[in-house]
Parts: structure tokens; C-alpha cells; sequence
């Protein structure tokens, strides 16, 4: 059985892939830091199902924490299916930044980017398959006002995304990133209205968590052994 990680695995679009994953066949870990309890749930749910799941605790941005919850995972089998899904929003007009801002949303999606994937690399390499898919988003190809640090983050994990695939290509390894748009979920109903996403989205509507996990689906299975590298937008034609 393939095991996956997905980082940020209790949000709406982290459970939404946590489930997709499990229904292909793999045994998921579902990464949470402060929302434990409803990866737990979820792990739970997924259980219930058929399906196989558990749930882990680390904050991906201590490095030493990271090391202690995945390292024994790696011991005598892959991760083979690592989903960097983790991030965070504290969105401020640039003049107005504080550093702590900036740091902290650089500090989750690109130093955790690091400390999730780089402990997992040499198992995976020694297997010879395996799945690296980036969470990013629109911001990080359009940028957007007032997400200057989320931008440039997302905007990172791009170019690493690009310059991780070229590394380890001939090693059965694909890396991708997906860029979401707008899609419905709690964090994006207090921002965008029904009006506003008409407005904004050819497709006059937002997309779906189950949507993006289709997606992240077909870039973990062998129908994609030949994509690799590439920032793969899923937003309703906004680009």
C-alpha cells in the first residue's frame, strides 16, 4: 500500500485530498498542528469507510519536530505521496506589514515545505517512484493586494517545485505544484460573496475542495508518470 502525507490535512481542501487519497488505495497520514482533533475525525471517518488513515501532530515549521514524527515513519518503508497542503493567511497592505507577518507566512509554506519534504527525499529516491504535489495558489502567479508575503511564498514554492523536479526526475519522482483560484471553503465564504466570484470567475462560480483533489488525485497516480514541474492552475478561467 502507497502511504501518503498531507500537511494541513484538517482544512476544507487538506480533508478534501486526505479522502480522495484514501479512496485510491493509500494509507494517509493526516498532518495537523492546532487542529488535531478534527484530523483525528477525519482520520477516524476515513477508517469507517473502508479506507486507511491516521493522524499526526507537528508544527511544520520546527525542524526538530518534524524529524521526530516522520523519521520513524521512514525507517523501513517510503512515503511515497508527499501532499505540502500547509499554509497560512495574514494578509496586510505591504506599508503596513509587520515583520512577524511576513516571516510567519514565509516561515509555514516555504520552511515547512523544507522540513516536511527534504527528511523524506532519500527513502523515496531509493524506491524509485514517487509524488511531491505543492499546494500554491493564484496569488502566487497573478499576486493579489494585500497578500504581498502569501504571494511571495506561494511564488517560492513554485520555483522549488521546478528546480526539485529537475533534481530527482530520474528517480520515478514528479514534483508539481497546484494553483488554486477561488474555492468554497471557510476561509474563502468571508471573503468573496456570490456577486464578487461572478464577477471574478468565468465559470461564474468557485471551484470545489473536491475538485482540487481530483486533481492532486490524477498527479499522485501512474497516469502522470510524464508531468513533472509544472504550476497547474485549477480556477474557473480567472487566468
Amino acid at each position: 500500500m502507497i502511504r501518503a502525507l498531507v500537511t494541513g490535512g484538517s482544512g476544507g481542501i487538506g480533508a478534501a485530498i486526505s479522502r480522495r487519497l484514501a479512496a485510491d488505495g493509500c494509507h494517509v497520514y493526516i498532518h495537523a498542528n492546532q487542529g488535531i482533533v478534527a484530523a483525528q475525525q477525519l482520520a477516524a471517518e476515513i477508517c469507517a469507510n473502508g479506507g486507511s488513515a491516521e493522524a499526526l501532530q507537528f508544527d511544520v515549521t520546527d525542524s526538530d519536530a518534524v524529524s521526530a514524527a516522520l523519521s520513524p515513519l521512514v525507517e523501513d518503508e517510503p512515503i511515497q505521496v508527499v501532499v505540502n497542503n500547509a499554509g497560512i493567511h495574514d494578509d496586510a497592505v505591504f506599508p503596513g506589514m509587520r515583520a512577524e507577518q511576513w516571516h510567519r507566512v514565509i516561515d509555514v509554506s516555504v520552511n515547512g515545505f523544507f522540513n516536511v519534504t527534504q527528511p523524506l527525499m532519500m527513502p523515496m529516491i531509493r524506491s524509485r517512484w514517487g509524488r511531491i504535489i505543492n499546494i500554491s495558489s493564484i496569488a502566487s502567479i497573478t499576486g493579489n493586494r494585500g497578500q504581498t508575503n502569501y504571494s511571495a511564498a506561494k511564488g517560492a514554492l513554485n520555483a522549488a517545485t521546478k528546480s526539485l523536479s529537475q533534481e530527482v526526475a530520474s528517480r520515478g519522482i514528479t514534483v508539481n505544484a497546484v494553483a488554486p483560484g477561488i474555492i468554497d471553503t471557510t476561509m474563502s465564504e468571508n471573503v468573496f460573496d456570490a456577486k464578487t466570484i461572478a464577477n471574478m470567475v468565468p465559470m461564474k462560480r468557485a471551484g470545489t475542495p473536491t475538485e482540487v483533489a481530483d486533481l492532486v488525485s490524477f498527479l499522485a497516480s501512474n497516469q502522470a508518470t510524464y508531468i513533472t514541474g509544472q504550476i497547474i492552475s485549477i480556477n474557473g478561467g480567472m487566468i
